[in-house]
C-alpha cells in the first residue's frame, strides 16, 4: 500500500500541469520570501484562496510548495542587504551579512540554499519516523514550559547578536517583550497600552517593525561617507561551496534536528529554530569570536533550523490538528478547505496523504535548491550597485511592504517609528534582533504565564516542580548568571580549585 501511495503521489507531481504548478509556487514563495514585508504565512494564505478550485493533493502540493520556498527565500535578502525577508531569516543576516561586506554574499547564499534543502529533507525524516516521539514530547509543554521557552528564546537571541555585552541583547529583547503587550490581551481582551488610539487594539504588527529595525539603519548607514564604496561580489567555485558544507555536515544535521524538535512545538516557529540552531553550533565552536563577523559556518546552522522548523511544524499539524507555525495554521485551515481531516484519526480515513506530504515537500525542496541558486546569480548583483540609488529603492519597497498587510497608513507611520528606534539602537550598539523575537514570543510568553498562573491560583511553585521548567531555568540561569560580576566574584574560588586539581 505505500509504494501505491508514493506512485500516486509522484503521479500528481509529474503530471505536466502539476510540475508547472508546483515550480511557479515554489518560485512565487521565493520572491515572498525575498522581499521584505511580504512573508511565509502570507504566502501560503494568498494561495488558499487561488487554490480553491483545485483538486485536494494539487493544491496541497501547490501550498507545501510556496511554504518551503519562502522560508528558503529569506535568506537573501538577510545576506545582501541585512534585511530579513521573514522573520525566520533573522539569524542567518547575523553573519550573512558581514560576509556580503567581504564580497562573500554570492559564496553564502550557495550555502545557505543547500543547508536550506538539507534542513527540509533532514526534517521531512524525522516527520516520517518521529512523528510519535516529537509529537508527545511537544504535548508535555504546557504553560510554564511555553512562557520558559519564550523567556530562554530571547535570552539565548540576547547572548548571540550583542557582541560580547549579553546585558544590551537582554534589554533590547525584554522591551521587545514588553512592546507586545500593546493592544487586547488574549486571555480576558482587555486593552492595554493604546491610549484610545483604536489602531493599537490588535497589537502592534510584526512586519512594520521588522522593516523599521532592519531596514532604517541601512538605508541611513548607506549615506554615510563610510559605506559609499561599492562592494564587489567575488566570484567562487561551487567545490568550494561544496567543500565548507562537506566540512558542515554535523553542524548541518544538528541544526535541522534541534530545527525540527522547535518547529513540532506548537506555537514557537521557525524563527526560534534558527536561532537556537545557531547558538548551539556558537557554543560548540572552537573560535566562537568570529561568528557575527562573517562566519559561513553561522549561515549553515541558521538555514538549515529554520527550513527544518517547516518539517517539524507539519508533524502536530498532521498527528494533533494543532499548527507549529503562523505559516502551519494557515496550511491546516487549507487541508480542511480540500477536505482532509488532520489529526489522530489521518491515517485511518485519508493514510495516503502523509505520503503525499511526504513526496511534495521532497520536490518542493529540490526544486527550490534549483531556482534559489539560480536567481542568487541575479540578486547577487544588487551589491554592484551604487548604495545612494538601491537604498531609496529599499526605502520605498518597505513602505510599500508595511502598507500591504492591513492596507493601513498606521502600520506605515509605526515602521517610521520603529525605523527611528532602530537608527537609535544601532548608534548605541544595541541589537535588534532580540528586539524582533521579543515581540514574536511576547504574545505567547504572556498567554501562557498568565493561564498557568490562573490554573495554579496564582502560585508559582509548579515553574519548580515541573522536570522540563526546571530544565529551561537551569539552563537561562546558566546563560544569565555568568554575565554579572557578583556572580563571578562568587565562583572564582571554585574556578581556582578546578584549576589546581587539573594542574595536579
Amino acid at each position: 500500500m505505500v509504494l501505491e501511495y508514493l506512485s500516486q503521489a509522484f503521479s500528481i507531481v509529474f503530471t505536466p500541469y502539476g510540475f508547472i504548478a508546483l515550480t511557479f509556487a515554489v518560485f512565487l514563495g521565493l520572491i515572498f520570501g525575498m522581499l521584505p514585508g511580504l512573508t511565509a504565512t502570507m504566502a501560503v494564505a494568498l494561495l488558499t484562496g487561488l487554490t480553491y478550485s483545485f483538486d485536494g493533493p494539487l493544491a496541497v502540493m501547490v501550498l507545501l510548495g510556496v511554504y518551503i520556498g519562502a522560508i528558503s527565500g529569506g535568506c537573501q535578502s538577510a545576506i545582501l542587504l541585512n534585511i530579513p525577508g521573514t522573520p525566520a531569516s533573522a539569524a542567518t543576516a547575523v553573519d550573512g551579512f558581514p560576509l556580503a561586506r567581504q564580497g562573500k554574499g554570492g559564496l553564502a547564499i550557495f550555502v545557505a540554499n543547500m543547508s536550506s534543502f538539507s534542513g527540509t529533507i533532514i526534517s521531512v525524516l524525522m516527520l516520517i519516523m518521529f512523528t510519535p516521539l516529537l509529537t508527545s514530547a511537544a504535548l508535555k509543554f504546557n504553560s510554564h514550559e511555553m512562557f520558559l521557552l519564550s523567556v530562554f528564546g530571547v535570552v539565548i537571541c540576547g547572548n548571540l547578536t550583542s557582541g560580547g555585552r549579553p546585558v544590551k541583547g537582554w534589554i533590547a529583547g525584554f522591551v521587545g517583550l514588553l512592546i507586545s503587550q500593546v493592544g487586547r490581551d488574549t486571555v480576558g481582551s482587555f486593552a492595554r497600552f493604546t491610549f484610545g488610539n483604536m489602531n493599537l487594539t490588535g497589537g502592534i504588527s510584526l512586519l512594520p517593525v521588522m522593516i523599521g529595525l532592519f531596514g532604517f539603519p541601512e538605508i541611513v548607514a548607506s549615506f554615510s561617507a563610510a559605506k559609499r564604496q561599492l562592494v564587489q561580489s567575488q566570484k567562487f567555485s561551487a567545490k568550494e561551496g561544496f567543500s565548507i558544507y562537506r566540512r558542515n555536515w554535523f553542524n548541518v544535521i544538528r541544526s535541522s534536528v534541534l530545527g525540527a524538535v522547535m518547529g513540532a512545538i506548537p506555537g514557537v516557529g521557525e524563527d526560534t529554530g534558527g536561532w537556537l540552531s545557531y547558538w548551539a553550533q556558537k557554543k560548540s565552536a572552537k573560535n566562537p569570536e568570529m561568528y557575527g563577523k562573517g562566519c559561513i559556518d553561522g549561515v549553515v546552522s541558521a538555514e538549515a533550523g529554520n527550513n527544518a522548523a517547516v518539517g517539524g511544524a507539519i508533524i502536530p499539524v498532521l498527528s494533533l490538528a494543532i499548527p507549529g507555525s503562523a505559516p502551519a495554521a494557515v496550511l491546516l485551515a487549507a487541508f480542511w478547505m480540500h477536505g482532509y481531516r488532520p489529526g489522530p484519526l489521518l491515517m485511518t480515513d485519508t493514510p495516503e496523504f502523509l505520503y503525499y506530504v511526504i513526496v511534495f515537500m521532497v520536490v518542493s525542496s529540490i526544486l527550490m535548491w534549483f531556482l534559489a541558486s539560480n536567481m542568487s546569480k541575479l540578486s547577487v548583483r544588487i551589491l554592484q550597485i551604487d548604495q545612494r540609488i538601491l537604498m531609496p529603492t529599499i526605502f520605498i519597497s518597505s513602505v510599500i511592504g508595511a502598507f500591504v498587510v492591513n492596507n493601513r497608513i498606521f502600520d506605515v507611520k509605526l515602521m517610521f517609528v520603529f525605523g527611528l528606534i532602530g537608527v537609535a539602537m544601532n548608534y548605541m550598539k544595541y541589537p535588534s534582533a532580540p528586539f524582533l523575537l521579543g515581540v514574536i514570543l511576547g504574545n505567547m510568553a504572556d498567554e501562557n504565564l498568565r493561564r498557568a498562573l490562573i490554573l495554579y491560583d496564582g502560585s508559582i511553585m509548579p515553574f519548580f516542580t515541573r522536570p522540563i521548567s526546571i530544565f529551561f531555568i537551569i539552563f537561562i540561569l546558566a546563560l544569565m548568571l555568568p554575565q554579572f560580576a557578583f556572580f563571578r566574584k562568587l565562583t572564582a574560588p571554585l574556578k581556582q580549585v578546578f584549576s589546581r586539581k587539573k594542574n595536579t
